[in-house]
This record gives structure tokens, C-alpha cells and sequence, in this order.
């Protein structure tokens, strides 16, 4: 038996594997914490080490953070998969299976913002797909108000405005 932030930090690794979109910290940490395999500061920790040894990449946008699985951490989990227990394994892909599609649509419709060079705020949305984004925009707007506004907005509206702009551009 692995030690067992080791066990946690290939688990994590096999979620990530398991799926071709990122998942966040809530995500990850509902299937891990629900199944009492460790406590949220724990997973914490593994999650930081997890980035810091390059094994996943970490993207934060507005308050979440989303992870993907990295080379090194796909060959790291190659190595070591056996060390999940079969058990473990079964489990998180009945998880995935069961839940794709949420998981999927949670994190597939993306925005932030950020205060840029002309003191004004960039509002960047996006859809994010498998291997692509359908859509990506970035506005620019006077103040952070709207800018929220944007945001709250877009996971809403995202499909109306695509179809909008591919009909005016065809």
C-alpha cells in the first residue's frame, strides 16, 4: 500500500486522466470527500504538490481553479496506476460515467475578468469542447460592475450569441 498521500495524489491523476476537460477543485473534492478518503486540507495539499511537481496544470478563473492532467503526470499515473487498488479504480469510473455530462457542462462555459492597461476591465468568455473553443471573446467595458454583469451573463446567453455571430459571418 502506497503512503498515503501518494494514493491521493494518484487518484487524483486517474480522475484527471479519466476525463478530456478539466475539473476544478470542487469537483475533485466532492467525489474524494464524499468517500471520506481524506480531509479537505489534505487534499489541499495534494493538489499543490500535484502542480508544483508540474504533474497537473492549474488555470484559475475568477474564484475556481480547473486541472489537467500534464505529460509528466500521465506517465507518473502509467508507472504507478497499479498502486490505486482495484477497488478505488471501479469507483472512480463509475463516478465519471454516472456524472460526464454534469462534470462536462460545470466547467465547459467559462468567463473572467481582469482590470487592463487602460484602466478599464477585459471580460474574457468562453466555450470550451474537447479539443477546441467554439467560441472565445474577450470585451472590454468601463467598470467592474458590468464587467461581473458580463460574467453572470454568459453561461446564459453563450449559445444565443454563437449562433448570432456564425450567422452574421456566413
Amino acid at each position: 500500500m502506497p503512503e498515503p498521500l501518494t494514493l491521493y495524489k494518484l487518484i487524483v491523476l486517474y480522475m484527471l486522466q479519466k476525463v478530456d476537460f478539466p475539473l476544478t477543485t470542487s469537483q475533485i473534492s466532492s467525489f474524494i470527500l464524499e468517500r471520506d478518503y481524506t480531509s479537505y486540507f489534505t487534499l489541499q495539499t495534494v493538489l499543490t504538490e500535484l502542480a508544483e511537481s508540474d504533474m497537473v496544470r492549474v488555470e484559475k478563473l475568477r474564484n475556481t481553479s480547473y486541472y489537467t492532467i500534464t505529460e509528466p503526470g500521465e506517465k507518473a499515473l502509467h508507472y504507478f496506476h497499479n498502486r490505486i487498488s482495484k477497488s478505488i479504480r471501479e469507483e472512480i469510473d463509475q463516478y465519471i460515467q454516472d456524472n460526464k455530462m454534469k462534470l462536462r457542462d460545470e466547467v465547459s462555459i467559462v468567463s473572467d475578468y481582469y482590470r487592463n492597461t487602460a484602466d478599464e476591465y477585459s471580460v474574457r468568455c468562453l466555450v470550451r469542447e474537447k479539443y477546441s473553443n467554439p467560441i472565445e471573446l474577450i470585451i472590454t467595458v468601463p467598470d467592474e460592475a458590468q464587467a461581473k454583469a458580463v460574467c453572470n451573463h454568459w453561461d446564459k446567453k453563450c449559445q444565443k450569441i454563437y449562433e448570432f455571430v456564425m450567422t452574421e459571418l456566413l
